[in-house]
């Protein structure tokens, strides 16, 4: 039976569409936070992994195997690790986006919450440890499916 094959959560045909649906739309904002200044990439990358695993093995390990997408989750489910690069790279984001948020958005109501939620993301990034140097090569070397 086909509800056998994903027996580890509620997979209805119509549950798995959803699943789908979600991984995708995370897959696509977290490509957008590529280029979009102050648009995060890593959480999307995070909620497509985990949504994808509740719908398609298949699927997870593409996003596992990606060359963007991969290392990112790596690190993290190998210790909430953010390498820095990854954190220098979010950080420009986040300056662009501060510069443009400074320029365009004048209503004190709405430039504060934007401030602080822009401060708490770069905050959160910070926080975050960094893998080990020989952490960082095993897990750019490793094949996720031998795992």
């Amino acid at each position: 039976m086909e509800q056998d094959r994903y027996s580890h959560t509620d997979n209805t045909r119509w549950t798995r569409w959803g699943w789908h649906l979600l991984t995708w739309v995370c897959i696509a904002l977290a490509l957008i936070g590529v280029v979009l200044p102050g648009m995060p990439t890593t959480v999307f990358v995070l909620i497509a992994a985990w949504s994808a695993s509740r719908c398609s093995p298949r699927l997870r390990r593409w996003i596992e195997q990606h060359r963007l997408f991969g290392p990112r989750l790596r690190n993290w489910e190998a210790g909430g690790y953010i390498d820095r690069h990854t954190k220098w790279v979010a950080s420009g984001g986040m300056l662009v986006a501060l510069a443009l948020i400074l320029v365009f958005i004048r209503h004190p109501l709405v430039l504060m919450p934007v401030l602080a939620l822009l401060a708490t993301g770069a905050w959160v990034v910070w926080s975050r440890p960094e893998p080990a140097s020989r952490q960082l090569s095993w897990l750019k070397h490793s094949d996720p499916s031998k795992r």
